[in-house]
C-alpha cells in the first residue's frame, strides 16, 4: 500500500513539474515574440456589464490578451463632471468589477476618451461640445439634418480648439477621474481622423501650423499624464504623411499634422491601424524612437499578415529597434452588444464569414496560441 502511494506521489509531482515548466518556459516565448497582446472596444452598457465580464474571464484569457483598451468617452457617471455623462452610464461600482476582471487575468486595462477630434459623430455632437459649445473649432459648421460624406463643409467630425483657454480644465479632470477609477498606468486620447485643426475663422488658431497645433495637444495630454506617471497611447494616422506615402487621408494625413512626429515626446505609443492592407508604417514610427503597436480590425488575411510582420520586426531588428516594436492590437468598432452576439455565434458554428470582426479575432487568437506552442 505504501508503495502504491509512494508512485502516486511521484506521478502528480512529476506531472506537475512538467506541466508547469512547459507553461513556464511558452509564456516567456509568447511574451518575446508580442509583448502586447491588445483588445479595443468600447465600453458596455451597465445592462451588458456582466456578459463583458464574462467575455474578459474567458475569451480574453484564451486569446492570450494582455491589455484591454477601453473606449469610455462619456458612458461613465463622472463626479467631476455630471454634465458629462450619458444618461445611461456605468456607475464606479460597474467599473470596478471591470478593474477585478482584468487584474485576475493579468490584463492591463487603459481607458480611452476621444481627445481633439472626434467630438461628433454624423448629424450627433457629443457629450463635450454639447454642453461646451465654446470650444467648438468649427461653430459655423452647422450639423447635418441627414448626414453624407463628402460635404460641402468637409464635416466629419468636429474637434475641439486645442488652444482654448478652459478646455483642458474640463478634459483633465474626466481623464484623471477615470484613470484614478480604473487604477490605469497608460490613457488612450484617441486623436485620430483630425480633419478639422487650425481653422481659418477660428480667432486662436487661424494662423498656425496644423503639425504645430497638433504636438502641441499631444504634448500637453502627456505632460499632465505624466504628473501621476501616467503614459499616452494614440492613434497613428495624423503621424503619417497620406499624400506622399499614397496610403490617403483616412490613414494618413492631408493637412500636414504629419510633421508633428518630429516635435511630439517619444515615450508616446503610437497605435498604427490598417485595416485593409498591411502597411509596413511600424518601421517609420519605430525608426522615430517611438514605441508602436500594430492594429488590425476585420480582414483575416491581413491580421495574420501583420501578426507576422511584428514578430519578423522584433526578430530581425537590433536590440535598441526591437524594443519598440510592442505587439499587435484587435479593434472593435461596432457597440459590445453587438460584437459579443457576434462573437459567441461565429463560436457555435465552424463555418465563418471571412471579414467580420469576430471572425478576426478568432483567427488572431489561434495565430497567437500557435507562438504559445512549445518547440
Amino acid at each position: 500500500m505504501k508503495t502504491t502511494h509512494t508512485f502516486q506521489y511521484y506521478f502528480f509531482l512529476f506531472l506537475y513539474l512538467f506541466l508547469f515548466t512547459n507553461y513556464a518556459a511558452a509564456q516567456p516565448q509568447l511574451d518575446n515574440l508580442l509583448p502586447v497582446r491588445s483588445f479595443c472596444i468600447s465600453a458596455p452598457k451597465p445592462q451588458n456589464l456582466e456578459r463583458f465580464v464574462k467575455f474578459i474571464n474567458e475569451e480574453l484569457t484564451i486569446n492570450k490578451i494582455n491589455t484591454l483598451i477601453l473606449r469610455i468617452d462619456y458612458n461613465y457617471q463622472f463626479e467631476s463632471h455630471p454634465e458629462l455623462r450619458d444618461s445611461i452610464a456605468l456607475s464606479k461600482q460597474d467599473v470596478q468589477q471591470l478593474v477585478s476582471a482584468c487584474k485576475k487575468n493579468n490584463i492591463q486595462l487603459i481607458p480611452q476618451i476621444n481627445l481633439l477630434g472626434h467630438q461628433s459623430w454624423a448629424g450627433r455632437i457629443e457629450n463635450l461640445l454639447k454642453i461646451y459649445p465654446q470650444f467648438d473649432e468649427t461653430p459655423h459648421v452647422e450639423m447635418p439634418v441627414a448626414y453624407v460624406w463628402p460635404n460641402p463643409d468637409s464635416l466629419y467630425c468636429k474637434s475641439y480648439c486645442p488652444l482654448h483657454p478652459e478646455v483642458h480644465a474640463i478634459v483633465f479632470d474626466l481623464v484623471d477621474e477615470i484613470c484614478d477609477v480604473l487604477e490605469a498606468t497608460a490613457f488612450h486620447a484617441g486623436m485620430d481622423e483630425v480633419f478639422y485643426l487650425g481653422d481659418a475663422k477660428c480667432p486662436r488658431c487661424s494662423d498656425k501650423d496644423k503639425a504645430i497645433l497638433f504636438a502641441g495637444e499631444v504634448n500637453t495630454i502627456r505632460n499632465h499624464l505624466a504628473l501621476k506617471k501616467r503614459k499616452l497611447w494614440i492613434w497613428g494616422d495624423r503621424l503619417i504623411d497620406g499624400k506622399s506615402t499614397g496610403i490617403g487621408e483616412w490613414e494618413g494625413s492631408f493637412n500636414n499634422t504629419y510633421n508633428a512626429i518630429n516635435l511630439i515626446l517619444k515615450d508616446v505609443v503610437i497605435c498604427d491601424w490598417h485595416y485593409d492592407k498591411a502597411e509596413q508604417t511600424a518601421l517609420y514610427f519605430a525608426g522615430k524612437g517611438f514605441k508602436v503597436i500594430t492594429c488590425t480590425w476585420r480582414n483575416t488575411v491581413v491580421a495574420i499578415e501583420q501578426t507576422k510582420d511584428m514578430i519578423a520586426y522584433r526578430q530581425s531588428a537590433k536590440p535598441k529597434i526591437k524594443y519598440h516594436f510592442k505587439g499587435i492590437m484587435q479593434t472593435i468598432w461596432t457597440g459590445t452588444e453587438s460584437f459579443l452576439d457576434e462573437y459567441y455565434a461565429s463560436k457555435l458554428t465552424s463555418i465563418h464569414e471571412e471579414n467580420t470582426q469576430a471572425n478576426c479575432f478568432i483567427t488572431l487568437g489561434q495565430e497567437i496560441n500557435k507562438l504559445n506552442t512549445v518547440k
